[in-house]
């Protein structure tokens, strides 16, 4: 695992979210791997095509990305991240100070 990859206690959160793999079109590229890619890119703001090999094909992690974005896969997941923190809950702890704005 590299930095800005996905822990095992973040992808026990994620992995429950996301649709089986294969189904009509065969077997799909490992999840973990495309999530990480697209986190990649996200992160770095680079084109797809420089994607870095370690991640796939950058038309797959576009795709995926694409698909999860149209079907709210991707919108589970985003929620999931704002609730937990490499598995473990976020506790909020929110303070109001009408001094500063």
């Amino acid at each position: 695992m590299r930095r800005g990859e996905l822990t095992d206690e973040a992808w026990v959160v994620i992995a429950p979210l996301l649709p089986e793999p294969g189904g009509a079109r065969g077997r799909w590229r490992d999840h973990r791997q495309v999530i990480n890619g697209i986190l990649w890119k996200l992160r770095t703001g680079a084109p797809w095509r420089d994607l870095p090999e370690r991640f796939g094909p950058w038309k797959t992690c576009h795709e995926r990305l694409r698909r999860w974005t149209a079907d709210g896969t991707w919108d589970r997941i985003l929620a999931a991240a704002q609730v937990h923190d490499d598995g473990t809950p976020v506790q909020w702890t929110i303070s109001i100070d009408s001094s500063i704005v």
